[in-house]
């Protein structure tokens, strides 16, 4: 017999250690080690080892032709879009979110939406009873549905049990932390478990056929919990994003072996469940503040779908020694950048002024297209100039104060059209892809100073006008202290 082995296990990153300590030195996290058993093939001795010789297989050239893996539709054409297309048979997807952001939900209607065209579609739920999950579906009007419920967390008993009879299309893991595997001894949740358990589960999907959706829980920074391995097995890792406040819920693909990693489904959550969103643009700006200083409409891309958002910024005088910058869905580098380049190149001091900028309806920007947008808003919002209603930014700073070119600018033009826009404020090497033919009168802005000085032309600096509202609110003494 083996001898066991036991070793400390890293719960965030999954690195092994001989000893326990407080602090993971590959990840970084404190109190993240836990004492685990090992004890596998590779710690028996080489007499007992199996001597079972490799299999020979065919080797095939690049040559061939290759054929376009079979997709299954979910039923829901936001979700399809994500996926590339639908379910590839064979596939394991890995979706991850925070807790109460829907994900039961979606994989609910998912799975509904497929037992009603006459696939088999299985959930087994590691979290919930049989009955909180009906009673879910009951709230979504699915309780009609042929789907095949279970609580059980065995990965042995729930591959047994889904070998026999036809092979289910698709199959739900909610979640893939609750499962436990008898060829491990650790406890459910454990890295060593997670690992070991999803690795079964991917070998039933690709030996049967069946599509596999694993729910991964997240960590607080918004990561999917356990080890990164368990990313890479899987064929796709989806995110479901969202704040708590707003009833939008965005789909975004992380990875995707089968299809594209930049595309986004967009969701609206009801008391009847996710409603899918066929044009997220309209419902971004449907709350929008018209006239007010500090907005600006950026056309953006997401995958292939265009999609126009709000930015919203506030630059406020600071009574702090160090002014604040907070961003809401956007990366907080790019904003020091873009304030960077209008303080070094524009003369647009702000270094005693408090920024704040949000990404208006909980979407999170990650191309760079959205600096133009950005810029606008924040001078729009120091001078107190409203920038026009009926414009769309979207352009790239350079360090050199240069507005460079983005991708699909003739995508992005056919939106902001559709939507009821009038003009576009857009790079001036970008005005040739844009052609005659938008509808839209284009600016062409070859440097932020430019639009800096266009829209400071159209307002006062705040803190002129508070200083004129302050000096009629002072007592006469300090009125003619001053002359």
């Amino acid at each position: 017999m083996a001898k066991s082995s036991l070793s400390f296990v890293c719960q965030n990153c999954g690195a092994a250690y001989n000893r326990w300590q407080g602090k993971c030195d590959s990840c970084g996290e404190w109190n993240t080690l836990v004492e685990e058993d090992t004890t596998g093939a590779t710690t028996m001795p080489v007499s007992i080892r199996s001597k079972r010789k490799g299999r020979q297989f065919a080797l095939e050239s690049l040559s061939g032709k290759s054929q376009d893996a079979p997709r299954l539709s979910s039923g829901m054409a936001e979700l399809d879009r994500v996926t590339g297309g639908g379910f590839v048979r064979g596939s394991v997807l890995l979706v991850g979110g925070d807790p109460g952001i829907g994900k039961s939900t979606l994989l609910t209607q998912a799975t509904s939406q497929l037992a009603r065209a006459g696939h088999r579609a299985v959930y087994i739920s590691g979290e919930e009873a049989v009955a909180q999950v009906r009673l879910r579906a009951e709230r979504l009007g699915l309780a009609d549905a042929p789907v095949q419920l279970a609580a059980e967390t065995s990965v042995e008993d729930i591959v047994s049990t889904l070998s026999e009879g036809a092979t289910p299309r698709l199959i739900v893991i909610d979640s893939i932390q609750t499962m436990w595997t008898d060829t491990v001894e650790s406890a459910p949740g454990t890295v060593t478990q997670v690992r070991a358990s999803a690795q079964a589960l991917i070998r039933f999907a690709k030996k049967s056929g069946a599509a596999i959706i694993l729910v991964g829980h997240v960590t607080k920074d918004g990561q999917i919990a356990g080890p990164r391995v368990v990313e890479h097995m899987v064929d796709a890792v989806l995110s479901f994003e969202g704040e708590g406040s707003q009833q939008f819920r965005i789909l975004r693909a992380v990875k995707n072996r089968f299809g594209p990693t930049d595309e986004i489904g967009v969701f609206e959550m009801t008391g009847l469940g996710l409603r899918e969103v066929s044009n997220p643009s309209e419902l971004f700006l449907s709350e929008r503040d018209l006239g007010s200083p500090g907005t600006a409409v950026f056309a953006g891309i997401e995958g292939t779908r265009p999609v126009l958002v709000e930015l919203q910024a506030l630059v406020a005088p600071t009574s702090l020694g160090t002014p604040r910058r907070a961003v809401v869905g956007w990366d907080p580098s790019r904003l020091s950048m873009v304030l960077a380049v209008l303080e070094a190149h524009c003369g647009v001091k702000l270094s005693g002024h408090d920024v704040y900028l949000n990404v208006a309806g909980g979407l999170r920007i990650q191309e760079p297209a959205a600096d133009l947008a950005a810029a606008a808003a924040l001078v729009s919002s120091l001078v107190n100039a409203p920038l026009p209603a009926d414009a769309v930014y979207f352009g790239e700073i350079s360090l050199s104060g240069a507005i460079r070119p983005v991708a699909q600018t003739s995508a992005r033009l056919k939106e902001a059209a559709k939507l009821g826009f009038k003009r576009a404020v857009l790079p001036e090497s970008a005005r040739g892809e844009a052609g005659s033919d938008s509808g839209l009168a284009l600016t062409s802005v070859g440097g932020l100073t430019s639009l800096v000085a266009e829209i400071a032309a159209r307002g006062s600096p705040r803190g002129n006008r508070d200083a004129a509202n302050e000096k009629n609110a002072t007592p006469a003494r300090f009125r003619r202290q001053e002359g």
